[in-house]
């Protein structure tokens, strides 16, 4: 077991992030973040845009580590400019595809089938800054699917690779 912190939460129940990156985001919340997000079986967030959409299933929630944030480039960047669900300091996310993990922020585990990269696209050259796309190649979080009930707070938890890469048991 690693011990991690729960840095940022989000969840938003539109996406504000479509079209052409010139016409800027859609209106909505200054401030999506939450304190604690309700995790469902197979469906994502409680409350989130991707919640029981069949089409992203296997991709309704994302987890970014606070290490791949490109704070050289834009000092305050965070989940509000990334748009990825959840923030995570001390585990390499990226390195997981393909694994189960489980997150425990005291309320018992909830796992997380890892799926695929979240691929940083044109959006974060205008929402981070310029030249974020380019910097998070690679680092822009992954695209999970969530295969327990539970929830998830902000603060000190427990990360654990359950199945798959370098598992713990």
């Amino acid at each position: 077991m690693t011990a991690v912190e729960v840095v940022q939460l989000l969840v938003s129940a539109s996406h504000r992030l479509a079209g052409r990156p010139a016409d800027g985001p859609a209106p909505g919340p200054s401030d999506e973040r939450v304190p604690r997000v309700e995790v469902r079986s197979g469906l994502g967030l409680v409350g989130g845009r991707y919640f029981a959409r069949p089409a992203h299933r296997n991709a309704s929630v994302t987890i970014m580590a606070a290490e791949s944030l490109p704070l050289d480039i834009a000092p305050g960047a965070d989940l509000r400019h990334t748009r990825r669900n959840m923030l995570l300091r001390g585990v390499d996310v990226d390195a997981l595809v393909g694994a189960t993990i489980a997150l425990d922020s005291g309320s018992g585990p909830v796992l997380f089938a890892v799926n695929r990269p979240a691929r940083p696209c044109a959006w974060m050259d205008v929402t981070v800054g310029p030249g974020a796309q380019r910097a998070l190649r690679g680092r822009g979080g992954v695209r999970c699917t969530p295969l327990s009930d539970g929830v998830i707070e902000l603060g000190p938890a427990t990360f654990r690779v359950v199945a798959g890469r370098d598992a713990t048991g």
